[in-house]
């Protein structure tokens, strides 16, 4: 605590004080930050004594501190008098020994740059002399390496392997030496050099040939040729000798426009010989290279890549630039499917290793590119739609499937179908063929709509054709799952996020198909509901029929009644196979009633005026001429108008109940039953 106090900067206050003293020191100290930690321990005026009490403390320290220090700051002033002097008198020695050490270190600068320059000199003396050395050795590595090969390459015997297989070692030493020597070396050393590395890679390459047309015996000749290529450092000579002396004469020789007609299967055959020639001539030398390379961690020899797979490119794209044109796109589809077939047979022979590289190839991309894809769905794309098109346009509109009823449909489920059938259908555009799947769906949504309009030019007013419709859609939906399953199956290795967002797109067009189910369904009443209001009109002239007549009361309903129920009746007997029917009846009858309840009321509204009027006006004359007016008749006009409402009702009615609805059901027939029957109690 004694250690504390004597390290501290300020002293410390009385122990009853709100606040630590040595927060004043703290480099985070900050006023508001102070006051806020404290203010919960003390008031204001608390804390405003304590820091009195503390200042008072601080100045009582100050005055200590000068008290106790007070000599030496008297005695400073005092004690630099003179200072100047000594610094100047020991100015001039300093600057002195200044100038000595900089001649010092000038000597040994110029020293140490005299060793360089002779370590230098040295090194070049020593690199002279190597290069001489090398030189000497490579005279002597040419001479013997011309003698060997001339040797070797003397008339058309087989070259000496052991002999080849010191030239090979001679001419890897002759390369070292060449390098250490470049600078000394002659033009006339540079063409030896030259020369003799080509005469010794044709000596390579004789032996290369030679195990090649040897066959299984000259497996070891092709393993001991592969060798030598590697110590050259040559394996590239080897995959471009191979590749222009044997498999460039047999490809263009093979891939050309003559065998593509005139092979039976086309280029399916053209590409079984291709795959023919790799699992028989290509057999030994790739089984050789493929244990050759095991021993390598790079630079190894790749014939099937860089020999084999360009050459067979190459081939196809100069000879056979027909294969690639999508004008037929059936030929195409058969060309590009036998095309894929070829690779996959390629991929089989190649390992993992191999096959990332084929398809990392250059080539490989360059080929894939030549086919048109694009113009091969535009031209099918164009195909479907023209096929829906026209299906929209028929007046036949009745199908003669027994799936679907219309013409218009049938070819929509075929389109779809069709988008992801065999022969059509290629991977490489799912993403294409699904967009046009929903735009068929899309599209067959808005010519509904178009149908189902009232006053469009496309709307359809036959009844038999809605209710077809009706049922072409709904069983279209219940189809999708059945479609659905169909473009997975096709689509492999999809991740799970990509399935389900198939789903939903295919979902929102099953929504905009059952929302579209409604507008056919208006459609439907509304014809019916139309063709039967127009005959109510009819009910307006009943009152004519029995007003100022003769006619005998009613005894049967009028024969508007009959022609109201007669579209019903007969689009009931068409249709009620069809678990729709009745509900679109229910519908259409409500609508009808409601008019017909207007109709009646109207009537009976008419009469009762007119009644109270002819009342109000008999009433006046019994007044003025004192006559009772006998009435001979036993039944009023208006109660034969009464009469024929309640039977032309009761008709309607019992024609409803026909079709097996519920009056309760039909909205208005209670009401209208109960206004011509309390009318005739009037």
């Amino acid at each position: 605590m004694e250690a504390d106090k004597e390290d501290s900067v300020v002293p410390l206050g009385p122990s009853n004080l709100c606040f630590d003293s040595s927060s004043f020191v703290k480099d985070s100290f900050s006023v508001d930050k102070f006051l806020k930690d404290h203010r919960n321990k003390a008031n204001l005026e608390t804390m405003r004594d304590d820091l009195g009490v503390y200042l008072k403390v601080l100045r009582s320290a100050l005055i200590d501190l000068i008290n106790k220090d007070y000599a030496d700051f008297v005695n400073l002033s005092s004690n630099l008098i003179g200072l100047d002097k000594a610094i100047k008198k020991i100015q001039t020695p300093l600057g002195q020994l200044r100038e000595e050490l900089l001649q010092v270190r000038f000597s040994l600068d110029s020293a140490m740059s005299e060793i360089s320059n002779h370590l230098v000199l040295r090194h070049e003396l020593r690199e002279k002399k190597r290069s001489l050395r090398s030189l000497s050795r490579v005279h002597v590595s040419l001479k013997k390496l011309k003698t060997i090969l001339s040797s070797s390459t003397e008339g058309d015997s087989s070259v000496n392997l052991l002999l080849l297989e010191r030239a090979t070692t001679e001419f890897c030493q002759l390369e070292f030496h060449v390098q250490k020597c470049r600078k000394d070396l002659s033009q006339n050393d540079l063409e030896d050099f030259e020369y003799v590395g080509n005469l010794l890679i044709g000596c390579v390459d004789k032996i290369f040939l030679e195990a090649l047309s040897s066959g299984e015996a000259g497996r070891g000749m092709l393993g001991q040729s592969l060798d030598f290529y590697h110590t050259l450092d040559k394996l590239e000579n080897a995959e471009r000798l191979y590749q222009n002396k044997i498999v460039s004469p047999v490809m263009e020789k093979l891939i050309n426009e003559n065998n593509l007609r005139s092979l039976p299967r086309g280029l399916a055959a053209l590409y079984d010989k291709i795959i023919e020639f790799l699992e028989n001539n290509m057999k030994i030398l790739l089984d050789v290279s493929s244990e050759f390379n095991k021993n390598l961690k790079e630079n190894r020899c790749k014939f099937f890549l860089r020999s084999f797979w360009p050459e067979v490119v190459k081939r196809l794209e100069l000879n056979l630039p027909s294969i690639y044109a999508a004008g037929d796109p059936d030929v195409f589809y058969q060309r590009y499917s036998e095309t894929l077939a070829f690779l996959s047979t390629l991929y089989e022979k190649c390992d993992e290793e191999t096959l990332f590289e084929l398809n990392s190839h250059t080539s490989f991309s360059t080929f894939m590119d030549k086919w048109s894809l694009p113009i091969y769905f535009q031209l099918r794309f164009q195909e479907i739609a023209k096929d829906i098109e026209s299906s929209f346009a028929q007046s036949d509109w009745k199908s003669i499937s027994n799936e679907w009823k219309l013409v218009a449909t049938e070819h929509v489920w075929r389109c779809l179908h069709r988008c992801w059938a065999p022969g059509v259908f290629l991977q490489p555009l799912a993403h294409k063929f699904w967009k046009l799947s929903l735009q068929i769906i899309s599209r067959y949504v808005t010519w509904i709509n178009e149908v189902t309009k009232p006053n469009s030019e496309a709307s359809k007013t036959d009844i038999d054709f809605l209710v077809y419709f009706y049922t072409d859609v709904e069983f279209l939906i219940k189809k999708l799952p059945e479609f659905q399953t169909i473009v997975l199956n096709q689509l492999t290795k999809l991740s799970e996020d990509t399935t389900n967002r198939m789903k939903l797109s295919l979902g929102e067009g099953e929504e905009q198909l059952k929302n579209e189910m409604s507008n056919i369904s208006s459609s439907i009443i509304r014809i019916l509901s139309s063709e039967s209001i127009s005959v109510l009109r009819q009910v307006n002239d009943i009152p004519r029929l029995y007003r100022r007549t003769n006619r005998d009361s009613p005894t049967k309903p009028c024969a508007y009644v009959t022609t109201l129920l007669e579209n019903p009746t007969q689009f009931y007997e068409k249709h009620k196979s069809n678990r729709n029917t009745r509900s679109w009846l229910q519908t259409m009858f409500s609508t009808v009633t409601k008019q017909y309840y207007s109709s009646v009321d109207d009537v009976l509204n008419s009469m009762q005026k007119t009644e109270e009027s002819l009342r109000r006006l008999k009433k006046a004359r019994d007044r003025s001429s004192n006559v009772i007016q006998p009435n001979d008749r036993r039944t009023s006009d208006d109660n034969k108008i009464r009469l024929q409402l309640l039977l032309d009702v009761q008709a309607y009615h019992q024609g409803i109940e026909r079709f097996g609805l519920n009056q309760n059901n039909v909205e208005q027939l209670n009401d209208l039953i109960l206004l011509v029957g309390a009318s005739q109690k009037n």
